[in-house]
């Protein structure tokens, strides 16, 4: 088993345990990610890469790969390293001196890292896309036109699409295919959505134009097709009559299966699946452990990238306090210190 020391080791390699690596780096700190997936950007690359992203300060449009992308190119001049295909195991407290504790993190692949700091950036835990309710295996037509997730737009060009579901990821997809799919067809229990309300503005627009065909209140009945989708079959819910929609594929945005698996065993405080922080630097009630993202909770918590980022930044405050002890955080504008724009690749 390979023993490594480093500075802050971060679970989760998506957008907030990118931006902690370039926080890291301009106090000097050093870290490694891990990550059970097999790609860098969590649930931005995995699930929804070509999803477009509009609330990040100073960048109108950017699609999810686009910000992992652009994260991964920030942090190139900072030292740091990646396992990816991993996770993490178990942990325990290693040794305590002068009242700060060192941890002990074990890997799936052998690994062990000693520590100050680790970081929880896991967005939601382990996830999987939750299934349509009532039909039994629509896994079987995976690839075949069942989807839960939109890995390239090319796959919906010139073709004719059912959407499923009433959250975010349900609007934005209709109105981001809307433009190049055959027709469009948006599938939810009622005639009331939870996504934020300019997208759902923009798809009843396109609905008025007819663009858009919006069918409330229905359910999936039924998945037509044997070896590959050519429709489904819609359950009225006040009717109660079936209506068979002709389509070529089937998108299912229900949302994700949240699971937090070895984290539980860490005797962290949660509410519900979410872990528990303070506000002043991010830390649950373990020194040295901090969640950040989506997979914190404490009051008034947004799920957020842009949250994420304000938290891991104070978060990686305290990790260096923890770090060097009695010395002055290093704190400087990279605006005005031609240190770190060196470091940066921005100085003359």
């Amino acid at each position: 088993m390979t023993k490594k020391d480093v500075d802050i080791l971060i679970v989760g390699a998506g957008p907030v345990g990118l931006f902690t690596v370039f926080e890291a780096g301009l106090l000097g700190l050093k870290c490694h990610l891990i990550d059970n997936l097999d790609k860098i950007g969590g649930q931005c690359a995995e699930l929804y890469p070509e999803k477009p992203i509009y609330d990040i300060p100073g960048v109108p449009f950017q699609t999810a790969q686009q910000h992992v992308d652009a994260l991964i190119e920030q942090i190139k001049p900072f030292e740091y390293e990646i396992s990816l295909n991993e996770r993490v195991d178990s942990i325990s407290e290693d040794s305590n001196e002068d009242n700060i504790t060192r941890w002990r993190v074990a890997t799936s692949d052998g690994q062990e890292f000693i520590t100050k700091n680790i970081f929880i950036a896991a967005g939601a835990g382990s996830f999987e896309p939750r299934r349509p309710p009532n039909i039994e295996n629509p896994d079987a037509l995976m690839e075949n036109g069942v989807s839960y997730a939109v890995q390239s737009k090319k796959r919906y060009e010139n073709k004719d699409v059912i959407i499923f579901g009433g959250g975010d990821s349900a609007l934005d997809w209709t109105v981001e295919l809307a433009d190049i799919a055959k027709s469009i067809s948006l599938v939810h229990r009622r005639d009331a959505f939870r996504g934020a309300q300019h997208t759902e503005a923009q798809m009843r627009e396109l609905v008025k134009q007819e663009k858009v065909n919006l069918l409330t209140p229905y359910q999936i009945h039924s998945i037509i097709g044997e070896d590959k989708v050519t429709g489904a079959e819609l359950k009225n819910f006040d009717t109660k009559e079936i209506e068979e929609v002709a389509a070529d594929e089937l998108l299912f945005l229900f949302g994700l299966n949240k699971k937090l698996g070895p984290i539980l065993d860490w005797e962290l405080e949660l509410n519900e699946k979410k872990i528990s922080v303070n506000t002043e630097n991010f830390q649950t009630n373990k020194d040295g452990i901090f969640a950040v993202g989506d997979i914190n909770d404490y009051p008034g918590k947004l799920d957020l990238i842009l949250c994420g980022f304000h938290e891991t930044t104070l978060a990686v405050q305290e990790a260096y306090r923890r770090i060097h002890p009695g010395e002055r955080v290093p704190f400087g504008y990279t605006t005005s210190n031609t240190k770190l724009q060196r470091k940066l690749g921005v100085a003359e």
